[in-house]
């Protein structure tokens, strides 16, 4: 299949569901795979943890002891039956916590050798997601992947399609959208808490920097160059995975690659993904059709130190359209309602909703959600809670899923349009300019080398295989 027939099998018809579409991406039929055992409530998922040593732990540790048991009550654990990550030293710790579980430095391997299998956790940098998602969707595996999604447009479609074609539970780690805040959020926003609302703006106050964690003093448009051995047990060819070649560095490794373009989808994927959840989902957002971005110390190589990137949706479902604007490296003014010292939300991120009859300001994961001015607080009638509630956390509802006792909270389907949101914001972030968005058609219109962005180049011997 060459790029432009792949691409036009991404339209956004075959994104939002057609069958036809579906089928394009070969994802075999599970009675050819062997496809995932039946999984009775009362039975244990065999899972597999890819990307084991940052936020892959704690997700296993969710999905191992639950995060509504304890420590103390063993029979709550799920199975977790190998571990892969592409530094074994880095992960040295987190294996040794599971002592029973086979060990590999390669997903293809795990994929292809451990039978058993039920279902997979990723938490491996932004860049190797949507390889290793769709690979355990064609591999008949349940899958559980941190956001965000991916690293591009392409991979966000390509995951959206792979999930509805393979019907296994998938879930996105976006864990606010489990929690009782968020849910509020919505609800009282459609319950018309605050009227209208045709402008929201969003933040994370935070910045990556300096560039590479206080390692990298080089100047802006250089990578470093100097070169240094990778670590022993570190496999740096694995580790770079589609991502164009270059010499291991501290910079990118451990735990430093959200700065670099290559690798991460920075501020606007990392706390992006959380912030704007709910602002996506309360207000039935669709695609954007113009995102223009300003930015300060950015390079084509690493996020800038701020950003303020302004999206414009188009009325839907009856909504009017709503102008959206996030904030990173700084944040909007303080709203007048808050004047007096009144403390401001959380510079680790938050959202505020502008209606016709007030506000509302939330934090990142839609926590503490409050109205303003105080009197609409006060006297707001709380809306009947029509969202179902999610007990024991984010990961333990997608155990639950897998075994068939509840919907998922996040799939794929709700978390690829999402991320492609944060995506887009990258793209116009990089261009520095305003781009126009055809989503049915997956183009920038206005800015035709913007388009290079929105599928990513492979380096030789990587493949999404569809």
């Amino acid at each position: 299949m060459n790029s432009q027939t792949a691409d036009r099998k991404m339209s956004r018809r075959n994104f939002l569901g057609t069958a036809a579409a579906a089928a394009a991406f070969s994802i075999a039929p599970r009675h050819v795979l062997g496809g995932p055992r039946h999984i009775a409530p009362s039975d244990k998922l065999n899972i597999a943890g890819i990307g084991i040593a940052g936020k892959g732990a704690s997700d296993l540790n969710d999905a191992c002891t639950g995060a509504h048991k304890v420590a103390r009550d063993p029979e709550a654990a799920e199975n977790i039956v190998a571990l892969c990550d592409v530094d074994l030293e880095h992960a040295a710790k987190v294996i040794q916590r599971y002592p029973q579980a086979k060990i590999y430095q390669d997903y293809r391997e795990l994929l292809d050798k451990q039978k058993d299998l039920d279902a997979v956790m990723i938490a491996t940098p932004d860049h190797t997601h949507a390889l290793i998602a769709l690979a355990a969707l064609q591999a008949g595996k349940h899958v559980f992947c941190q956001k965000p999604l991916c690293h591009d447009v392409f991979e966000a479609r390509a995951l959206a399609q792979a999930a509805r074609a393979s019907k296994l539970v998938t879930q996105m780690g976006i864990q606010g959208h489990s929690t009782e805040a968020a849910r509020t959020v919505v609800e009282w926003l459609q319950a018309g808490a605050i009227g209208e609302v045709r402008e929201v703006e969003a933040w994370c106050s935070l910045s990556y920097y300096p560039w590479g964690h206080a390692y990298w003093s080089s100047t802006l448009s250089d990578r470093p160059k100097e070169t240094q051995a990778a670590p022993p047990k570190l496999n740096w060819d694995l580790w770079l995975g589609p991502a164009r070649e270059r010499p291991y560095h501290p910079t990118y490794h451990p735990g430093k690659w959200r700065a670099w373009w290559d690798f991460g989808n920075g501020m606007m994927g990392d706390r992006g993904a959380h912030t704007l959840d709910p602002v996506v989902w309360a207000l039935k957002l669709g695609m954007p059709t113009s995102i223009e971005a300003t930015s300060c110390g950015m390079s084509k190589e690493v996020h800038p130190l701020s950003a303020i990137v302004t999206f414009q949706f188009p009325a839907r479902e009856g909504l009017p359209p709503v102008k959206l604007t996030w904030y990173e490296g700084t944040r909007p003014p303080c709203p007048e309602e808050l004047a007096g010292g009144k403390q401001f939300c959380d510079p680790e991120g938050g959202a505020l909703f502008k209606g016709t009859k007030g506000k509302l300001m939330c934090g990142v994961y839609g926590n503490s959600p409050r109205l303003l001015p105080e009197s609409l607080m006060e006297t707001f009638p709380r809306p009947p809670k029509t969202l179902p509630r999610i007990k024991g956390g984010h990961v333990q509802n997608w155990v639950r899923a897998c075994k068939g006792l509840e919907p998922v909270s996040a799939p794929f389907e709700y978390a690829a349009p999402l991320t492609e949101i944060c995506l887009l914001g990258n793209i116009a972030k990089r261009m520095d300019a305003r781009i126009e968005w055809d989503a049915a058609n997956m183009q920038v219109t206005n800015l035709p080398d913007a388009n290079r962005l929105v599928r990513a180049a492979y380096r030789p011997g990587w493949s999404l295989g569809i």
